[in-house]
């Protein structure tokens, strides 16, 4: 008695030389896989097994995945602390975190300053003005 398996895999291009992951059971997790490598077609193979367990036929069908919009890209920003008495410093992604990182420095440290830069690539490297009053 035959039967048919059906597995998915994400792939980049319909050329014969195209690059695929996977496989997976379902459509759902090969879409997933393939919008998160950025590729934009699922390949679902389908195996006609014969009685022996002999793989008789095979079925390759390409499906094109609908283009999602792109959202914009958030500026990339970076928050760099860097204490103006002994000159330790360390990178932040948020407010909070060089806002912690300080308060702990500056207790360890009596009499140390803290200051909070912002780097960005269109702006570059730049000193945040009396940023405790900002975090208040």
């Amino acid at each position: 008695m035959a039967y048919k398996e059906t597995f998915w895999m994400a792939c980049d291009s319909t050329e014969q030389q195209r690059a695929e992951y996977g496989p997976f059971h379902t459509r759902a997790e090969a879409e997933a896989q393939a919008r998160k490598l950025g590729f934009a077609f699922l390949l679902r193979y389908e195996h006609l097994i014969g009685e022996n367990d002999e793989i008789q036929e095979v079925r390759c069908i390409f499906i094109e995945l609908p283009s999602a919009p792109v959202p914009a890209p958030r500026p990339q920003r970076r928050l760099h602390t860097r204490c103006a008495s002994c000159g330790q410093a360390a990178v932040h992604d948020e407010v909070w975190q060089a806002e912690v990182w300080a308060d702990i420095h500056e207790f360890e440290n009596l009499r140390h300053r803290v200051r909070l830069f912002e780097q960005t690539r269109s702006e570059g490297l730049k000193e945040i003005e009396d940023w405790r009053d900002l975090c208040a």
